[in-house]
């Protein structure tokens, strides 16, 4: 890939990865619960959900997802399922005082989550979202050389989508990991579990609404 085009390609990704999203939501919900962290796991799962979608669209599964009716439908519910559930879930959620310090891990006797478990949310997330798959099938080929070697190219943009999730996202959990110091009431606790429950069911309902024909 071309320094020219791998630098306009760079910028592309932050605009990617700074808009709003299911992704900017797990983030954000992560540093809430477990602190940066703890939290900062659920973005490894985002970048590896990323990643997955990029490989989806260079093994051209990501046309067939985006042409047939069915895997579409299947991929989108099932996303649409787990962003509505992890939006119950936090809606749900213990309003406990948090005394423990941001990045010491869970607060209030919610119980520590194991890492793995984190890592696959944050993927699921990314990984089960076709709209990601048609966009990045609509703006990665516009990078690609077709006369040149693919695999390369596509591990560049690998790579440097993942780069910026891992800062975009970072900073997300970061913020939210900070406001942690700044909740001492359960009320407020609740409002910020409740906040972001809806956040993430918005996203399932936005995502529901997504068709094929916005490509």
């Amino acid at each position: 890939m071309a320094l020219s085009v791998w630098l306009t390609f760079f910028a592309a990704s932050w605009a990617i990865s700074l808009s709003p999203g299911a992704g900017a939501v797990a983030a954000m919900s992560a540093g809430l619960d477990h602190g940066f962290l703890r939290g900062y796991f659920v973005t490894f799962g985002l970048v590896l959900g990323i990643v997955t979608q990029v490989l989806v669209v260079a093994m051209g599964m990501g046309a067939l997802i985006a042409a047939s009716t069915l895997a579409f439908s299947v991929v989108k519910w099932a996303g649409v399922a787990y962003l509505v559930w992890l939006g119950v879930r936090q809606w749900r959620a213990s309003a406990l005082p948090l005394v423990a310090a941001a990045d010491a891990g869970p607060a209030g006797g919610r119980g520590v989550v194991p890492r793995r478990q984190l890592v696959l949310k944050g993927w699921i997330v990314n990984a089960l979202n076709p709209k990601g798959t048609v966009f990045i099938l609509a703006v990665v080929p516009q990078f690609v050389a077709l006369s040149e070697p693919l695999g390369p190219q596509y591990l560049a943009i690998g790579a440097t989508i993942g780069f910026t999730d891992l800062v975009v996202m970072g900073g997300y959990t970061l913020l939210a990991s900070r406001a942690l110091r700044l909740l001492r009431s359960p009320r407020h606790l609740s409002v910020l579990n409740k906040t972001f429950g809806t956040l993430f069911i918005l996203a399932g309902v936005l995502l529901a609404s997504f068709q094929r024909t916005q490509r």
